[in-house]
């Protein structure tokens, strides 16, 4: 389980005027096997509050325990995925899967093994020789999900890893990322057969409802939990996307959320409007 406490963070203002919250009393439980999205505005936290979750920032209040042990920095057993590719160019596909193993001193044949193996999941089994610079843009963040998942990590921690993707392949990357989810652990990795636990941060409410079981949603000013929805459609999803994005419980969970999100837009761009 995540169990994120009364977090709350600031930063230094931009223009040196002083400090703002960008969180402020936030506090979740996310059950183990779980995905959850965090959805929300830009500037309303999301992306500080996966980052603190992850142990890559320290809360200015707070804590964060993750199986009842606190977070105080990276861990093994957690992995993240980025918007941005952050691919070595120096290193071909299967070398930049291979380097969490390595950092984590695995034998270089048992690296290559696991790299194909991860390469193979996400269809890229023909391109581990390939250089970022010759990899489209799904290719390259399919490598990025192969790195993340190499170390069979129990948590993993996604930041808009679709958000730079054509539309048509940002769909196929979201019913391969279930398709991932679904099969859980290599065979012979010896890891557990449930899912992992997922945290996921977007901007799509369209995206949220098709890979949640919860969708956080986050306000501004600071950034505050408003909502806490279960999404209840059954799995797996990806077996007839189209089916389920047309029924009317998806177009149900799809209409209240935007609901909420543009009274959300609304009352934030009231206030900016005031303060200015």
């Amino acid at each position: 389980m995540i169990e994120i406490r009364d977090v709350s963070h600031r930063y230094a203002a931009r223009d040196g005027s002083g400090e703002y919250w960008a969180l402020r009393g936030v506090s979740l439980k996310i059950e183990s096997g779980t995905f959850v999205s965090l959805l929300g505005p830009s500037g309303c936290g999301k992306t500080t509050l996966l980052r603190i979750a992850n142990g890559l920032i320290r809360p200015s209040r707070g804590e964060v325990r993750i199986d009842d042990k606190p977070v105080t920095g990276p861990s093994a057993d957690r992995a993240m995925v980025f918007q941005e590719f952050n691919l070595l160019p120096w290193r071909s596909a299967r070398r930049n899967v291979e380097m969490p193993l390595e950092v984590l001193g695995v034998a270089a044949a048992r690296r290559r093994e696991i790299a194909a193996q991860r390469l193979a999941q996400v269809g890229l089994e023909k391109f581990a020789g390939f250089y970022p610079h010759q990899l489209s843009g799904g290719m390259k963040q399919r490598v990025g999900l192969a790195r993340a998942l190499a170390i069979d990590p129990s948590y993993l921690f996604m930041d808009e890893p679709f958000g730079a993707l054509d539309p048509q392949i940002r769909e196929m990357m979201q019913i391969e990322l279930m398709k991932l989810w679904d099969e859980g652990p290599l065979p012979d990795q010896g890891g557990a057969p449930q899912r992992k636990t997922v945290l996921f941060v977007t901007h799509s409410v369209d995206e949220a409802v098709f890979l949640s079981d919860r969708v956080i949603m986050l306000g501004t000013q600071p950034g505050r939990v408003i909502a806490d929805l279960t999404i209840d459609l059954p799995r797996p999803r990806w077996a007839d996307d189209e089916a389920l994005k047309r029924s009317p419980a998806f177009i149900a969970y799809r209409n209240d959320i935007w609901h909420m999100l543009k009274q959300e837009l609304h009352q934030s761009l009231a206030a900016e409007v005031s303060g200015a």
